[in-house]
């Protein structure tokens, strides 16, 4: 039996940053083809002072992939994107208290789909001609920790 810390399993029962921006300025997402999770992370950003000013995810996984998305959010909420750009998948489990190492891939998602959801709201938005284009990435990876 795996066992995970309050903190975990709390966020895992009440997760704050569940959901859908509808009108997101970016969308990133990641999934893990062996263990079947997959996280979308949303994004909202101040675009004059590149900071993250809303994030929400969609996960579907098991306790420590949820847990996981919604400490993450939490962190980069309020951070430039070159802030949450540095977030690792070892500040998530940090948060969380005690995550089971067989489920440490599930931060690894995490801030993957985030770094993902960065960089497409860098490719959506052309500052020179002040456009934006949504841009969703749709990919499917496997990552062995190291």
């Amino acid at each position: 039996m795996h066992m995970y810390s309050k903190k975990t399993l709390n966020r895992f029962k009440n997760p704050k940053f569940a959901g859908e921006i509808k009108k997101a300025d970016a969308v990133g997402e990641e999934g893990n083809i062996k263990c079947g999770d997959v996280m979308r992370i949303f994004l909202k950003v101040d675009k004059d002072k590149g900071i993250i000013t809303d994030v929400k995810f969609q996960t579907y996984g098991c306790v420590a992939a949820i847990a996981a998305s919604d400490a993450m959010c939490e962190i980069v909420k309020g951070k430039t994107l070159e802030q949450a750009e540095k977030l690792t998948w070892n500040d998530i489990v940090k948060e969380l208290g005690h995550v089971p190492p067989i489920k440490y891939h599930c931060s690894i998602l995490g801030t993957d789909a985030l770094r993902d959801a960065i960089e497409n709201y860098r490719k959506g938005h052309d500052t020179a001609k002040g456009t934006k284009n949504k841009i969703i990435a749709n990919k499917s990876k496997s990552k062995k920790i190291k």
